[in-house]
């Protein structure tokens, strides 16, 4: 699924207009980036969380020229399925 099927499905199902579903669609996203980008965690009960992962600086090689380079520290979103969701699409639930 795309995020304009997203869009559809929930203007449909919550019977708003299609620019009203994406104003929602994308005040989720915004909200979600958001905490993410201040606190750092989002978490939805039974279906999921995100959070940010620090890594820490290393030396890796470009593989063109097999050079040294320096890679610095970095935070990256990452995702972990709920329970309920994991069993769900396991076909569990």
């Amino acid at each position: 699924m795309v995020k304009s099927e997203l869009i559809e499905i929930l203007a449909s199902k919550a019977d708003v207009t299609s620019p009203q579903a994406e104003e929602l669609i994308n005040m989720f996203f915004d909200t979600v980036s958001e905490a993410l980008t201040e606190d750092g965690r989002v978490e939805i009960r039974g279906f999921g969380a995100f959070t940010v992962r620090k890594y820490k600086s290393y030396d890796g090689r470009n593989p063109k020229t097999g050079e040294k380079i320096g890679v610095p520290e970095k935070k990256l979103p990452f995702w972990k399925t709920g329970l309920e969701l994991r069993q769900r699409v396991d076909g569990l639930g």
